[in-house]
C-alpha cells in the first residue's frame, strides 16, 4: 500500500454539519466518505454521479433545452391558426 496523503478542504459549517449527520446515519465518517468518493472518481474516470443544475436537470439536458428554445425563437411564426393550417396544407 502506498503512503497516505492528507487533503484539506474548505466548506461552510452548515454543509459540513449536515453532511456529517447524513454520513453518520449511513455508518460512515467524513474521511471514509471522501475516500469512497475519490476512489469512485478514479474507477469511473469522472464524477460518479450526475451533476444537476438548480432546476434538477443535468448540464447536457439544460443546454439542449436552451438550444431548442433558441431554435424555436428563430422558426417561422404564425399570426393565427389559418396561417398554420395553410402552411401545413390542411
Amino acid at each position: 500500500m502506498s503512503a497516505q496523503e492528507t487533503i484539506q478542504i474548505r466548506i461552510d459549517a452548515e454543509t459540513k454539519a449536515k453532511a456529517r449527520k447524513t454520513l453518520e446515519e449511513l455508518g460512515l465518517d467524513m474521511s471514509s466518505a471522501v475516500k469512497l468518493f475519490l476512489t469512485n472518481v478514479v474507477n469511473r474516470q469522472g464524477i460518479p454521479f450526475d451533476l444537476k443544475t438548480e432546476n434538477g436537470y443535468t448540464i447536457a439536458e439544460e443546454l439542449a433545452m436552451v438550444r431548442e428554445t433558441e431554435e424555436a425563437k428563430q422558426s417561422k411564426g404564425y399570426n393565427n391558426l389559418d396561417e398554420l393550417y395553410a402552411d401545413l396544407d390542411l
